[in-house]
């Protein structure tokens, strides 16, 4: 299950940016990937930096989070950045993804329990439109030797090979294991293990 909402509330009260203001590294090398213009869905957007920067590269972008406070700096930070956002919140257990609807889903550093986790895949597989875009990254299990964030449940820490395997029916133009040095914010600093995703649903 996801963190309760209280512990997201308490971490995007505190002052500043819990995870910085800047996008996702992944995210923003990747954001051609998704059809310039189309609608994109970020899940457990938190305090909105990975969408107010698709927003200012002129996507139609829905932020979604189980924490009111996080998504209420989300929408002060694309105010700051000119931009607009729309907001949900929700609880990934609990959200429908509109089937067939989204050039792009994002997800950045969620760690579910597996029965969850593959119900949310299965989702964003059906969520995605033909030729639509999944950009994702999160903490993988080798993370476990670091120090610089995530999880320390096991559980929550999934390897490529078995996120492939939940996300059946797109196409994979990149599907890694990768260790580098993540700086986002207060909470995700230092070398890190990772996995990162870009995948396609196809057109036919």
């Amino acid at each position: 299950m996801p963190r309760p909402p209280g512990f997201w509330d308490e971490r995007y009260s505190e002052k500043g940016y819990a995870y910085g203001t800047e996008p996702n590294d992944f995210v923003r090398d990747h954001a051609a990937a998704i059809t310039h213009g189309g609608r994109v869905l970020c899940l457990g957007e938190g305090q909105g930096r990975n969408a107010v920067f698709l927003a200012q590269r002129g996507f139609a972008v829905t932020a979604m989070d189980q924490s009111a406070i996080g998504l209420n700096s989300a929408k002060s930070l694309s105010r700051e950045r000119g931009v607009h956002i729309d907001t949900v919140v929700a609880d990934l257990d609990g959200y429908d993804i509109e089937p067939g609807a989204w050039q792009g889903i994002v997800s950045v550093f969620i760690h579910l329990q597996p029965a969850l986790r593959r119900t949310v895949h299965e989702k964003i597989v059906g969520g995605l439109a033909a030729g639509g875009a999944f950009v994702f990254e999160a903490y993988a299990p080798r993370q476990l030797e670091f120090k610089s964030g995530g999880p320390e449940d096991p559980e929550r820490l999934a390897d490529v090979e078995t996120l492939k395997g939940e996300l059946g029916g797109l196409e994979f133009e990149i599907a890694r294991e990768v260790e580098r040095v993540v700086e986002e914010g207060r909470y995700h600093t230092g070398r890190a293990a990772t996995v990162q995703i870009l995948g396609r649903k196809p057109r036919t």
